[in-house]
């Protein structure tokens, strides 16, 4: 009996070091990344990286781009991270040589998604449109294209500017079949609330209020004047793919494209990067 209370208490203590681990793990890998951090990331792809800190209202938020002018004769990528996400999730696009040669590239951190910033995130389509539409105001909307991922793609739809092209990459537009994870109860239960990453504190409240503020705006995304694409993955469980089937019965054919990625999931960004790249690359005139 004593030899197995020691044998239990050896394998309790491993097992607690092994979960404070993975915990320790899972906070620096959802944490967002320093300056100093992204400046050495880009600069492993030998590219540079020009971050600045913006202000709309009386919020903060942190910006990335590789180009430290504007060349007027390339078009303008803008990528919308979803939630979690952060600036750098575009950093193969950023960092690639043939989308560089043809498009000024630019990214940001959503605000709630800050390096070492308390605020969370402020659970609203509206003021999410308003931070994008003051971070871009200086770029020609004819010779932009919006890239918004997962819950960054309806923030892209749900501006009513017309620019050159959004590029929707598995959106989350669709209050009827939006999924709610059994991880969201970390956050909702007090108990556990103190466990949750930041970022993660913002994303859960994101995606608890998403329906509700979904709900102001699916029966209108036809009224976006721009020219729409979306690429989804047929075996999305995150955001299913019936987010974008929504999305074309919506739009007309001319102005919508639906670009279905056969068994991919929600990390199509990342997966299928040379076919977004391609799709990217056909936009650039």
């Amino acid at each position: 009996m004593q030899r197995f209370k020691k044998v239990l208490k050896i394998v309790l203590v491993v097992l607690l070091t092994l979960l404070v681990g993975v915990y320790i793990l899972f906070v620096n890998f959802s944490s967002p990344k320093s300056n100093a951090e992204i400046t050495a990331s880009f600069e492993e792809s030998a590219v540079p990286s020009y971050i600045d800190l913006k202000q709309y209202q009386s919020f903060k938020y942190r910006t990335v781009a590789v180009q430290k002018e504007i060349d007027t004769t390339k078009a303008n990528l803008v990528f919308i991270h979803g939630a979690i996400g952060s600036s750098t999730d575009f950093k193969s696009y950023m960092t690639d040589s043939l989308l560089r040669v043809h498009f000024n590239m630019f990214s940001y951190d959503r605000i709630g998604y800050n390096y070492k910033n308390p605020t969370l995130a402020q659970q609203s389509l509206a003021f999410e449109v308003d931070v994008l539409e003051d971070y871009i105001k200086n770029l020609k909307k004819e010779r932009t294209i919006l890239i918004g991922y997962s819950y960054g793609g309806p923030i892209a739809l749900a501006s009513k500017k017309e620019y050159k092209n959004i590029v929707l990459l598995a959106p989350a537009v669709y209050s009827k079949v939006e999924p709610m994870p059994f991880m969201l109860n970390f956050y909702k239960w007090k108990l556990t609330r103190w466990l949750v990453p930041h970022v993660w504190k913002s994303a859960s409240l994101e995606k608890i209020t998403h329906k509700d503020e979904l709900k102001k705006y699916e029966n209108e995304w036809f009224q976006n004047p721009s020219k729409v694409i979306s690429i989804h993955g047929d075996t999305d469980g995150i955001v299913p793919f019936e987010n974008s089937l929504f999305l074309e019965n919506q739009f007309p054919k001319k102005q919508f494209e639906l670009k279905k990625l056969k068994n991919a999931g929600h990390s199509l960004v990342w997966s299928n990067f040379e076919f977004i790249k391609q799709e990217l690359l056909k936009l650039k005139y």
